[in-house]
């Protein structure tokens, strides 16, 4: 037997100090609820799991972010559709106006009710506003440039690709009697226009369309018809910027740009809308219409995107909480299996402590020897 060295001693000791780090441990877990609570107990996973609950809070902003873009669009459908019966409105008007009951002073009443009708639309698209910003004013629409001062272009569709296109010739007329241009010739344009693109000029509006949804418009109203040169070549810088760019994502680069285009008289051919004569009133029916179905354009495009982002907030939904499935298996405490660790734990550790304490005794033992 020594007295110097108690080796058992160090030996419970050790144990012990084991014991009862892991109990420690246990107990910090239990209370926390977390498996990892520092850097050293598990550096890599710990890693992955705050990457992991990052995307899990810009998938939650995400996901308002498309319902708040899911409001803008039923905020505007909601305005278009009042254009849409004003519209209608208008169309019963020009009706009544062709009919050769009317008389002169009639049809003056009802082209009166049919410019307040245009001063309303007009109004509404400048009005209609989500957090303070105006939605059917063209606002949001895809922008382009031009480098002819006379000729600015008015819309694009998302399937133009963002790049410069180039017109060769315009040849244009001025019509005195309707006070607009018109093709006077054929328009040569550049080989960046898909092959199969067709020109159609209408209300000082040049439209070119072509395959795969091809559109782009082009407005002359500006030009002055003494000093037009239809023959000098111009580029048209198609940029893109203009839609508003929603984020659906987590990450960069996941959104979604919402392309409103104005809603105006201009665009919708009733700048000049006048039914005070049955031939005018016949050429309004058509303006009427071609009115009806750019608006209903607009709403179909609309309730696209409206579809595409319910869509979204649905898989925003499925990914967080797969995320977040993924984020407990990795962080949160299995507390049925942590209990039964911290009660082996703390039966070691009694055990510990009651063995040093009867290790601390051994060298008392040796006195026995020296009486």
């Amino acid at each position: 037997m020594r007295i110097n060295y108690n080796v058992s001693a160090m030996i419970s000791n050790n144990m012990l100090a084991n014991n009862d780090s892991a109990l420690a441990k246990s107990l910090e877990r239990l209370s926390s609820g977390l498996k990892i609570n520092h850097g050293k107990d598990a550096p890599s996973g710990l890693a992955m799991a705050k990457r992991m609950n990052a995307q899990i809070k810009g998938l939650e902003v995400a996901g308002q972010n498309a319902s708040d873009g899911i409001s803008i669009i039923e905020t505007a459908d909601g305005a278009l559709s009042e254009v849409s019966d004003m519209l209608h409105r208008m169309n019963e008007l020009a009706v009544k106006a062709a009919n050769g009951t009317m008389t002169d002073d009639d049809r003056e009443i009802i082209q009166k009710e049919i410019d307040q009708l245009k001063d309303e639309i007009s109004r509404i698209s400048d009005v209609t506003e989500f957090n303070g910003q105006k939605l059917l004013n063209g606002e949001f629409s895809l922008k382009g440039y031009t480098t002819k001062d006379d000729v600015k272009v008015n819309s694009y569709s998302a399937d133009v690709e963002p790049q410069n296109y180039t017109i060769d010739s315009l040849p244009l007329s001025w019509n005195t009697e309707k006070e607009e241009f018109e093709l006077s010739g054929e328009v040569t344009l550049g080989s960046e226009f898909p092959d199969d693109a067709k020109v159609e000029m209408k209300n000082n509006l040049l439209t070119i369309t072509g395959g795969n949804g091809f559109e782009m418009v082009l407005d002359v109203s500006e030009a002055d018809p003494e000093t037009y040169d239809g023959s000098i070549p111009f580029q048209i810088d198609a940029t893109g910027v203009g839609p508003m760019r929603l984020q659906v994502g987590s990450n960069e680069g996941q959104i979604l740009a919402l392309d409103i285009p104005a809603v105006s008289l201009k665009n919708m051919g009733l700048e000049k809308l006048d039914v005070t004569t049955p031939e005018k009133a016949q050429e309004g029916m058509e303006a009427i219409k071609g009115a009806l179905n750019y608006v209903s354009s607009i709403r179909g495009s609309l309730g696209a995107y409206q579809n595409r982002l319910e869509t979204t907030v649905n898989r925003l939904d499925i990914t967080s909480e797969n995320m977040t499935a993924a984020y407990s298996r990795i962080m949160d405490v299995d507390m049925a299996e942590e209990m039964v660790d911290y009660s082996t734990n703390q039966v070691l550790t009694q055990a510990g402590t009651s063995m040093l304490a009867q290790a601390n005794e051994r060298p008392s033992q040796v006195l026995q020897l020296l009486q």
